[in-house]
């Protein structure tokens, strides 16, 4: 059985949505390869519908001359979260209905290595709540938005973590890895 490990960017005030904004600031190589570090060790992504039809799109035409990461999200495994999505199409992806922490649950154990998610922002709020989340990896940029979807927003259970590691890069970005309390 393997752990589910989660990577998001944010910004200073918690904002995750589209997350473009990270252009404005320089890529450094430590950084990816702190991303590759969470990857390596995945056998499966686990994604929501609307990441995923975000993600397919932008990575399935990618070559890994273009992007490093281009060959472990095209070959790898993708298991679709959704109730609405009716075919997944991108190389290895298969659905598995609407959010049920059971199934997630025994995905993780059949499964021999980690599952990697990016994004999939409801999905990763009740993957927390139920206590399904292995490593958090938030990539902390300088700026404050404002503005934007929120990984812990208003209204949410309470959710106890530990803090890890942490890592600062040039750029100003902080890599804080969490784990449960």
């Amino acid at each position: 059985m393997g752990k589910i490990a989660v990577h998001e960017f944010s910004s200073l005030d918690g904002v995750v949505e589209n997350p473009s904004w990270t252009a404005e600031y320089p890529f450094d190589p430590k950084m990816g390869e702190a991303i590759g570090a969470i990857t390596m060790s995945s056998q499966g992504i686990l994604l929501g519908r609307r990441t995923y039809e975000m993600f397919e799109p932008a990575w399935s035409a990618r070559t890994a001359a273009e992007d490093p990461g281009a060959p472990f999200f095209n070959e790898t495994r993708k298991f679709v979260v959704s109730g609405t999505l009716e075919s997944a199409d991108w190389n290895n992806s298969e659905i598995l209905g609407p959010y049920d922490a059971q199934t997630i649950r025994a995905l993780k154990e059949r499964l021999d290595g980690d599952l990697y998610v990016s994004g999939s922002v409801s999905l990763v709020r009740a993957m927390l709540a139920d206590g399904l989340v292995d490593e958090l990896h938030l990539f902390v940029y300088p700026v404050v938005l404002g503005s934007g979807l929120r990984l812990f927003g208003e209204g949410r259970a309470p959710v106890k973590l530990a803090l890890g590691a942490t890592e600062q890069y040039s750029s100003g970005v902080l890599h804080l890895t969490y784990g449960p309390a």
